[in-house]
């Protein structure tokens, strides 16, 4: 009984106009697909007990609801429920909202297709022997391919992105949905993260990560 209360106290559920989200406990089930998918291993600098599985509605790029899935520290949950809340309600568009696992751990393949996600047991890009912040569960990505990472000589491994690099990167007025997907200082996107104090890669002096966010 003790176990039960435990779980339903653990699952938290919101809805509001339209918007819904639940985040829960890694059960058996997403381990197994966490393991399997290679996104988690018993080396990683997090414990299982310290992650949380969220659902969330979000807008998709044809401008349906969609309810898509991620996995964070249970330390920025609330955050990230009430972030994407008001993604939701703005209409910010998002291309897709899959786990890692669903990549076999594959930070390129997710990138390549787009996909919005959070917790992977990986090191930083460049340098393998400190974890990233996705490794701990306190990092996002954001519809990665109109938003690139962006080297210091100005560079971008990902072909799609090339119409979103820098100088390309304006407000439009009229934009159509992938335009609005395009994270600039002042969108409301990055404003609603900045609010929880979240840190956004667009900030970054030397390089750019534009899809990147994440909490210390």
């Amino acid at each position: 009984m003790k176990i039960n209360f435990l779980l339903i106290a653990l699952c938290i559920h919101l809805y509001a106009g339209g918007y819904s989200s639940t985040i829960s406990p890694i059960n058996a089930n997403i381990k197994n697909r966490m393991v399997k998918g290679n996104s988690w291993k018993p080396n990683c600098p997090v414990k299982l007990k310290d992650l949380r599985y969220l659902q969330m509605s979000y807008i998709d790029f044809s401008g349906n609801s969609k309810t898509g899935e991620m996995i964070v520290h249970k330390n920025v949950a609330d955050d990230v429920v009430q972030i994407f809340k008001t993604l939701y309600v703005n209409k910010y568009p998002i291309r897709k909202m899959n786990l890692i696992s669903h990549y076999h751990g594959n930070d390129y393949r997710s990138i390549e297709a787009d996909n919005t996600s959070a917790f992977n047991c990986r090191a930083v890009t460049g340098n393998k022997n400190k974890w990233s912040k996705h490794a701990y569960g306190k990092a996002i990505d954001i519809n990665p391919i109109e938003n690139p990472y962006i080297s210091k000589r100005g560079n971008c491994s990902h072909k799609k992105s090339k119409p979103y690099l820098t100088p390309k990167r304006v407000y439009h007025k009229n934009a159509t949905i992938t335009q609005r997907a395009v994270l600039l200082k002042k969108a409301e996107a990055v404003k609603a993260f900045k609010k929880f104090g979240w840190r956004w890669g667009g900030d970054w002096k030397h390089i750019k990560d534009y899809q990147h966010f994440d909490k210390k």
